[in-house]
């Protein structure tokens, strides 16, 4: 566009693509230029409720209680397994007759030991192939690309899932405090995104991978340092075993 020295503005909101944070859809520019459907006062692209109005801290939806007994998931020990509220929503028993109770296994559907809190115990060369893949994973600076440094590592873990085709691989993105809260939570977002997307190129089925992203809010290191905002600038990855 002209107004823009020949630079695009897809959605025509006024605002050219390189300074929106959602050039594909039109929305205000106290927005930068996302929409916000639900008014929750989070835009759409990183509101994984768009027509539901919900708190930040649960991506813009509302608290679910997704195994219907009566307590909402942020309050229930065990959301996805129906349970009284006087044991904290979980159930008494042992789903996997491991010897643990469901309320107390963090595998409940998988036998495993009592000492690894009822989940079975990853070979030690696993563990190592995942922290491998997280040290290593790096993105060009402010995007979602993956360097092709860290492609090699990322390719031994995708092995390892195509191995054990029951886990599934939890992937979550995480910025530090610069800039724009949005801005970075949106980033968190497509960097999980880019990361899944990469193991689905390499045979792992999309239902296995779960993204979730808190852009600067969950820092685990001091946002006031290089070193600290470098720890921070993360996407970590967790096997699940139910």
């Amino acid at each position: 566009m002209k107004e823009f020295k020949g630079c695009p503005d897809t959605d025509k909101d006024g605002i050219k693509d390189e300074d929106d944070l959602c050039p594909e859809n039109f929305g205000p520019k106290e927005n930068n230029g996302c929409p916000d459907k639900d008014g929750d006062g989070i835009f759409d692209y990183i509101d994984a409720c768009v027509d539901v109005a919900g708190p930040k801290e649960n991506n813009g939806c509302p608290w679910p209680d997704t195994d219907l007994d009566g307590l909402l998931d942020k309050d229930d020990e065990c959301p996805t397994l129906a349970g009284p509220i006087s044991n904290k929503g979980c159930p008494l028993k042992d789903t996997d007759n491991d010897g643990t109770l469901d309320k107390d296994d963090d595998c409940p559907n998988t036998p495993g030991p009592k000492t690894n809190k009822g989940c079975p115990v990853i070979e030690q060369e696993i563990v190592e192939v995942l922290k491998t893949a997280f040290d290593a994973l790096e993105f060009e600076t402010a995007k979602d690309i993956i360097k092709d440094e860290s492609k090699p590592s990322l390719d031994e873990l995708a092995e390892v899932l195509v191995k054990k085709a029951a886990w599934k691989l939890d992937i979550t993105g995480h910025t530090d405090n610069v800039g724009d809260d949005n801005k970075n939570m949106a980033l968190s977002k497509k960097r999980a995104e880019s990361l899944k997307n990469y193991l689905i190129s390499k045979g792992i089925d999309a239902s296995r991978l779960n993204t979730f992203y808190f852009g600067e809010t969950k820092p685990i290191a001091d946002n006031n340092t290089p070193e600290g905002r470098k720890k921070n600038r993360r996407v970590e990855m967790k096997i699940v075993i139910e």
